[in-house]
């Protein structure tokens, strides 16, 4: 016997549109600040178009997995294609590490030996810029980094890029004070706040390919209310996975009364078991196996 409770949809495609302005504004800026370093030649600002590139194609992915996700579930992939969204944060997170790395290495060797001349100016000027257009994100993206992995690495991302315009602001006005290893060290410090946030990311990715128990779901809190629901004499076998961002899946082995079982009752116990689950818990599809309690006994994989 199993229960059902199956939400359509995912978070990250609630927060598309969003993330498809955000994707234009960091193309843009992006572009300006490619422009803008050929012309200056600062190696911070090219540092940072890069940074923003790794954003656009991190976006992108994201965007193109949550399409995917949308598909209809077939006999085949019975959750459809929800995990693309989780493969694209892979790819954003991987992206990420090896924009960081590259960006420290250059920046190093920029420290060694500086650039003969460095437009400080037009670099501020178009860090500036680029300052206010990643504020303008922010605000987009911050009401559902909460929500979706993908979500939450671009608002990550788009902080980093706030980050590194300011580095890059510091850098300028270093450069125009006779400093011109700042625009190196500028570089260092951008791929340096990139990486962690690429670890960061990859850790939570693996925290879903792994299949752990999804934050905020306390196991033994939800055995409680499950050994509470009138006739339910034991709990094993109970999961709790995440199958992508804002849709977590639960299932369990259900012992009841066998008095009860014989009576018919195994709906009406299925019934108070989602019932209790939904109110309690963020939990959008329960699968539950009723069974009288000896039936646990012929079970070799059973478990708590």
């Amino acid at each position: 016997m199993t229960g059902h409770s199956h939400a359509h949809g995912t978070a990250t495609a609630a927060h598309r549109r969003r993330l498809v302005v955000v994707l234009v504004v960091t193309l843009v800026v992006m572009v300006g600040e490619v422009v803008g370093a050929l012309v200056s030649g600062s190696l911070a600002l090219l540092a940072d178009a890069g940074h923003m590139l790794t954003d656009a194609t991190g976006i992108g992915i994201a965007l193109f997995a949550s399409w995917l996700a949308t598909r209809p579930t077939t006999t085949a992939r019975t959750f459809g294609w929800q995990r693309a969204e989780i493969l694209a944060a892979l790819a954003n997170a991987l992206l990420l590490g090896f924009v960081a790395v590259v960006v420290i290495v250059e920046g190093v060797a920029r420290v060694r030996e500086p650039a003969p001349e460095i437009d400080a100016g037009l670099m501020v000027v178009v860090a500036l810029v680029g300052l206010a257009a990643n504020a303008v994100c922010l605000r987009l993206l911050a009401g559902g980094q909460k929500e979706s992995l993908n979500v939450r690495g671009a608002y990550l991302e788009v902080f980093g890029d706030l980050l590194g315009s300011v580095a890059v602001i510091v850098a300028g006005v270093a450069v125009a004070a006779g400093f011109p290893r700042a625009d190196g060290l500028a570089s260092i410090a951008i791929g340096l706040m990139i990486l962690p946030r690429a670890l960061l990311l990859l850790r939570e990715v693996a925290r879903v390919l792994l299949e752990s128990t999804p934050d905020g779901v306390d196991l033994d809190q939800v055995r409680r209310h499950i050994e509470q629901v009138p006739g339910v004499v034991g709990v094993h076998d109970l999961h709790a996975w995440t199958i992508t961002s804002g849709v977590p899946v639960m299932s369990a082995h259900v012992e009841v009364e066998p008095d009860r079982l014989a009576r018919g009752e195994g709906t009406a116990v299925l019934d108070q078991l989602q019932s209790c689950l939904r109110g309690h818990f963020d939990v959008d599809h329960c699968t539950f196996q009723v069974e009288p309690p000896e039936r646990r006994h012929a079970e070799t994989s059973a478990h708590r």
